[in-house]
């Protein structure tokens, strides 16, 4: 059971770091540093997009319009850190 918790754990790792990767991008797109036209920066775009998604739209529905602010990564990043705690903390009692 403990190799199961470190699989999972891997795996939220994985997606907080495509998380973080995303917003670190769309940050450099937004300030012009990076070039959407580049066909390289695209491709990482939209396959970030498209893996991002499917986890951003159910919440993107549930929280109300801000304008430009997107709270959809710190929502997902939150959750992720509850998912790690919450499993820890019941680690033992899944053994």
């Amino acid at each position: 059971m403990g190799s199961l918790i470190q699989i999972i754990f891997m795996l939220l790792n994985i997606v907080w770091w495509i998380v973080i990767i995303h917003v670190i991008m769309s940050w450099l797109l937004n300030f012009g540093i990076l070039n959407y036209n580049q066909s390289f920066v695209r491709q990482i775009w939209t396959s970030l997009e498209r893996i991002l998604e499917p986890i951003y739209r159910p919440i993107r529905s549930a929280l109300p319009s801000l304008g430009g602010l997107d709270l959809a990564p710190l929502i997902v990043l939150l959750g992720i850190t509850a998912i790690r705690i919450i499993i820890s903390r019941n680690a033992m009692y899944l053994m």
